[in-house]
C-alpha cells in the first residue's frame, strides 16, 4: 500500500519537472528571441587606441633620458636629449660660411663702384679723344686746300695727315678702353647676382643645420603613456629607428568584428552596451560611428583569394569603429587591446 502511494507521488512529481523545466526553457527561449529582436552582439571586439611610435630624425648617441616607462608625459615635453656637439659643429661652419657669402657681396658691390668709375674715366677719355680727332681732321681739310694752292710745304701736308691718323688711332683706343670697361661693369653686376645666390644657398644650409640640431631633442608627439622603450643613456640610435611609443589621451575606442550576416540592422549613431572582461561591473556606454570599407580577411598579410582552389564559403566580418561614452576614471583604466562583449540596440 505504502508502495503503490511513493509510486503515485513519483509518477505525479516528474511531470510537475517536466513541466516547470519546459515553462522556464519557454520563458527564456522567449527572453532570448526577444532580446535578439532588438540586439546585435558579439565578443569579437577590443578597444583600440591611437598610438604614435617616435622615430629618430637624426642620428647620435643618448645624451639624457628624462621619462619612464608607462609615464604620462605632455605634448612637446622634452624627453630624450642626443649628443649636439656634432650638429652644433655643423651649425658653425653653416653660419661661418654664410658669413664669408656676406662679405663677398661687399667685395663685389666695391668692385661695381671701381670698375664704374673705371667706365666713366674711359668715357671721358674717348670724349677728348673725340675732341681730338675732330680737330685734326680740320687740320688735314685745310692743309690739303692749302697744299693744293702751293701755299704750304709738302713737309707741313705729311705732319697734318700723321696728327690726323694719331688723333683717329687714338679715339679708337679709347673707345675700346670704354667698351671694355662697361662690359667690365656687367661682368661684375653678374657676379654680385652670383654671389647673392651663394648667400641665400649659405641661408639654407644654416636653418638645415639648425633644424638638424632641433632634432636632437626628441619630444612627446601627444600627450599620453609612454611605453615601449628601447633605448638607453649611451646607446647608438640611427635615423628612423623607433625609441618608444605614446599612447595618446582621449583617443580610445572599440574596434567590433561583427559578422557581415549581423550588419543589415547596424547603422551610425546607435547606442551600444559594452562589458569589459576585466571590468565586468563598469558601466560602459558607447556609440556605433563608422564601418571599415572592408573585412577583416582583406586588410590581412596573405588576403584570400576565392579564384584558385577549392572554394569554402566562411562567413567574413567586418571591423565596425565605436566610440567610448564613460567617465574620466574609468577612461583612465581603460588600455588598448582589451577585450570587451558589445551589445547594439538596433530597436
Amino acid at each position: 500500500m505504502e508502495h503503490n502511494q511513493k509510486k503515485k507521488k513519483s509518477n505525479k512529481v516528474i511531470p510537475i519537472i517536466l513541466g516547470a523545466i519546459i515553462i522556464i526553457g519557454g520563458i527564456f527561449g522567449v527572453r532570448e528571441y526577444l532580446y535578439y529582436q532588438n540586439h546585435v552582439d558579439t565578443d569579437d571586439a577590443q578597444i583600440d587606441g591611437d598610438i604614435s611610435p617616435v622615430v629618430a630624425r637624426v642620428g647620435g648617441y643618448v645624451d639624457s633620458i628624462f621619462f619612464e616607462d608607462n609615464q604620462h608625459v605632455n605634448a612637446g615635453q622634452v624627453l630624450v636629449k642626443l649628443d649636439e656637439r656634432d650638429y652644433r659643429l655643423k651649425l658653425e661652419q653653416a653660419l661661418a660660411a654664410q658669413r664669408g657669402a656676406q662679405a663677398s657681396i661687399g667685395v663685389s658691390r666695391a668692385q661695381i663702384g671701381t670698375t664704374a668709375a673705371s667706365s666713366s674715366t674711359a668715357r671721358s677719355n674717348a670724349e677728348a679723344a673725340r675732341v681730338k680727332l675732330w680737330r685734326a681732321n680740320q687740320d688735314y681739310t685745310r692743309y690739303a686746300n692749302l697744299i693744293k694752292e702751293g701755299a704750304i710745304t709738302q713737309q707741313q701736308f705729311d705732319q697734318a695727315k700723321a696728327e690726323r691718323d694719331a688723333a683717329q688711332a687714338a679715339y679708337q683706343a679709347a673707345l675700346d678702353q670704354y667698351r671694355s670697361a662697361e662690359g667690365q661693369v656687367g661682368t661684375t653686376r653678374s657676379q654680385l647676382q652670383v654671389t647673392n645666390t651663394g648667400v641665400d644657398q649659405r641661408q639654407a644650409d644654416v636653418d638645415f643645420a639648425k633644424l638638424q640640431l632641433s632634432y636632437t631633442q626628441i619630444v612627446a608627439p601627444a600627450s599620453g603613456i609612454v611605453s615601449k622603450k628601447s633605448i638607453q643613456k649611451g646607446q647608438l640610435v640611427q635615423p628612423g629607428q623607433t625609441l618608444f611609443s605614446v599612447v595618446n589621451d582621449n583617443s580610445l575606442y572599440i574596434t567590433a568584428n561583427f559578422k557581415e550576416t549581423q550588419l543589415e540592422d547596424l547603422k551610425s549613431g546607435q547606442k551600444v552596451n559594452v562589458e569589459v572582461d576585466a571590468f565586468p561591473d563598469e558601466k560602459v556606454e558607447g556609440q556605433v560611428y563608422n564601418f571599415s570599407p572592408a573585412t577583416g580577411a582583406k586588410f590581412s598579410l596573405l588576403p584570400p583569394d576565392n579564384a584558385t582552389g577549392n572554394f569554402v564559403k566562411v562567413v567574413q566580418r567586418v571591423p565596425v569603429k565605436i566610440k567610448i561614452n564613460a567617465n574620466k576614471e574609468t577612461m583612465q583604466r581603460l588600455r588598448p587591446g582589451m577585450s570587451v562583449k558589445v551589445s547594439v540596440i538596433t530597436k
